[in-house]
């Protein structure tokens, strides 16, 4: 550490308590990739967030990269009853997996009246989206090898299929599944599994289209080339409802479906990673607006807590992953504090109709982001979304970048970029008309500026 990284370093822990220097101490000593902004914990409202230094504001459409589902300031979230019992379970930090609190069984009950699937109803909670993919792969590798062995089959179920362009994970068996950014994954040793076309289609009138397009059908040839290949080997077949951290990419219902049913004939289970896409398209889950039936899904982001719900064939198995003794399990198994939390954003969320409402708002979102497009063409293409998960194309990740710099420097509004060329939205299930609007606003005099 150089003499005036230490120096910033001081200013943070002496007794000034000088805020101005958060952001070079940090950045002297913690990886990671800080805007300029020290974030006002005590204000903020709805999706405006406050910088502690100055008081500048900034309309937020990135919400924390999604994972601040009721905004800035929520009143509820400052409840004296609410914030006592987030004291009283941040004094200490259970092993819940194996400790009982009221305070767990609550939470559990709310996600199961909130955003449970009954065809899914085992449930196993685990800090970060990562974690929460590799548990529901670990829960497949176990029922696909018990289910051979159960059918004389000697075979390890071992592999997993997925798609190009996905985002699962930068740690153990989800590195082998990333496949975005070369720099997340490059040099670090992966398993050799099967990876088919990502047949993601753009808005229009081919979305529509009753029988398979070319591309999904060479996929879907690709999936069945890959069973034939490793046979009783491939365990699950992994994927994001709309992948995110690839760009903001819609798969067609009709497609996913076709893969679904492709692992049923095979005998192999089915994994929603809904990490990004949960409690974001317009309901609780992505898959269900889409008509899937997964067999596991991954959660976390807007559901505070992270983790797997399971059931449909993985129930098959009655000593399943999920009911084996410490067959997967951590020493939190989640964070007590976390879900507090998120009970009482579940319980915001059931009394206010927030799913319902981010449904209209995302449906205003997309109009103005279609009317802009036609505004800038040629700088901006493919305005999509799915409730209040939205997006654009840029003609090149140059103008892209410079766009969201402009609207952060100039306009005071964040956002996030997505992929190698697109810019997404992500903002709080309680976002406004006018916050939509604004947001619009603020892009459209940025593009402005670049045209």
């Amino acid at each position: 550490m150089t003499t005036q990284q230490e120096a910033a370093l001081e200013k943070t822990t002496g007794t000034d308590d000088d805020v101005r220097h958060v952001v070079p101490a940090l950045r002297a000593q913690v990886t990671g990739d800080l805007l300029d902004i020290v974030v006002d914990l005590d204000s903020g409202d709805g999706c405006r967030l406050r910088d502690l230094r100055d008081g500048t504001e900034y309309l937020d459409m990135t919400m924390f990269f999604s994972s601040a589902p009721l905004g800035h300031g929520h009143p509820d979230l400052r409840d004296p009853r609410f914030e006592e019992a987030l004291l009283r379970t941040a004094r200490v930090k259970p092993a819940n997996p194996d400790f009982a609190t009221v305070e767990q069984a609550r939470f559990a009950e709310t996600f199961r009246r909130v955003v449970g699937v009954p065809e899914l109803p085992l449930l196993f909670f685990i800090d970060g989206g990562t974690l929460a993919v590799e548990n529901a792969l670990k829960v497949a590798f176990d029922w696909k090898t018990k289910h051979n062995a159960r059918h004389g089959i000697g075979a390890r179920g071992s592999r997993v299929l997925h798609l190009e362009r996905a985002f699962h994970g930068r740690s153990g068996y989800t590195l082998s599944l990333t496949n975005t950014d070369p720099a997340k994954v490059r040099d670090y040793p992966m398993f050799d599994w099967p990876r088919i076309p990502s047949p993601a289609i753009a808005p229009g009138p081919r979305w529509d289209e009753p029988e398979l397009l070319a591309e999904e059908r060479v996929a879907l040839d690709a999936a069945e080339a890959a069973l034939r290949r490793y046979g009783h080997e491939i365990a699950c077949f992994v994927y994001e409802p709309v992948q995110g951290e690839g760009g903001d990419r819609h798969l067609r219902p009709l497609f996913l479906g076709a893969v679904q049913e492709l692992c049923r004939r095979h005998d192999v289970l089915t994994v929603a990673d809904e990490v990004q896409t949960g409690a974001l398209t317009g309901g609780a889950w992505a898959h269900q607006e889409l008509g899937l039936e997964p067999d596991l899904v991954a959660f976390g982001k807007r559901l505070q807590v992270c983790g797997v719900m399971g059931g449909r064939r993985v129930l098959e198995i009655e000593d399943n992953a999920f009911r084996e003794a410490s067959r997967i399990s951590s020493t939190w198994g989640g964070s007590l504090v976390d879900m507090v939390r998120a009970t009482r954003i579940l319980e915001v969320v059931e009394r206010d109709g927030l799913f319902e409402h981010s449904r209209r708002m995302g449906e205003l979102l997309l109009g103005e982001l279609g009317a802009l497009a036609v505004e800038f063409d040629g700088l901006i293409s493919s305005p999509r979304g799915r409730g209040l998960m939205c997006a654009v194309t840029f003609r090149d990740a140059r103008s892209r970048d410079a766009a969201i710099g402009l609207a952060r420097d100039r306009h005071r509004t964040l956002f996030l970029p997505s992929g190698p060329d697109s810019l997404r939205f992500r903002p709080a299930l309680t976002v406004t008309p006018e916050e939509i609007t604004e947001s619009v606003a603020a892009l459209r005099a940025a593009l402005a500026e670049l045209s």
